[in-house]
């Protein structure tokens, strides 16, 4: 029952926070003048154009993650038009940014319930951190279950943050580095990294140097989060 009980939460928060990031990327491509995903209905909360457009990534793959790792993951895409993008590099820039930052204020958002549920002496710090039990429940009953959405709610967005912002094909780091080039050099490069082989290639580096890169980082928000605990 705890088991299923997590799984539920896991999934109610990667299901808004991947739409979450990928209603970002949609709406600063429609503010930039591509409406491509506006047409589309991924200018949206509502997870079922999400859903329809990659229902493995976000359904199928996230269950099996949760049932073999006990953590979830998974992904989503926005659609948007090639030539706009390559018209205008930089906006196309802005676009692929929308989604990390979108993740970030997650983040801030967990970060900010959570010290509120401190004050209120709803949450505590815990002595031991996993990516279920950020903040620990002063009480059992709802204030569990609270204190482990939040949790989730920080870790996933922190994962999605991190893994996204890896500068190599298709991650939307990659899709962020017109903004430090020329627009002449920006078009190259997004015509040198629109190779699929690059993109099967990224994603592989990406998930095998992921562990090495977010543990320090995970372990830095953490301190960030509570100061003067010096968790290690």
């Amino acid at each position: 029952m705890a088991t299923l009980t997590e799984g539920f939460l896991w999934y109610v928060v990667f299901l808004f926070s991947t739409t979450f990031h990928e209603a970002g990327h949609a709406f600063v491509a429609m503010k930039l003048g591509d409406r491509t995903a506006y047409y589309g209905g991924q200018v949206s909360l509502d997870p079922i154009p999400h859903i329809r457009r990659s229902p493995f990534g976000m359904v199928i793959f996230p269950i099996l993650s949760f049932v073999l790792g006990g953590w979830m993951v998974g992904w989503a895409s926005t659609p948007y038009n090639a030539n706009w993008a390559y018209q205008y590099p930089k906006r196309s820039a802005l676009m692929a940014l929308a989604g990390p930052i979108s993740n970030l204020l997650l983040i801030l958002l967990s970060a900010l319930l959570i010290h509120i549920g401190i004050a209120l002496g709803f949450f505590q710090v815990p002595t031991n951190i996993v990516f279920s039990h950020v903040t620990q429940a002063s009480h059992s009953g709802i204030v569990s279950a609270l204190a482990m959405l939040v949790s989730i709610l920080f870790s996933l967005n922190l994962i999605l943050f991190v893994f996204n912002l890896i500068p190599l094909p298709p991650l939307d780091g990659s899709a962020m580095v017109p903004l430090l080039l020329g627009e002449n050099k920006a078009r190259a490069y997004m015509e040198f990294i629109s190779n699929p082989a690059y993109m099967f290639l990224g994603l592989f580096i990406a998930w095998k140097i992921f562990g090495y890169l977010f543990s320090p980082l995970y372990l830095l928000f953490i301190n960030l989060l509570y100061p003067g605990n010096s968790f290690m």
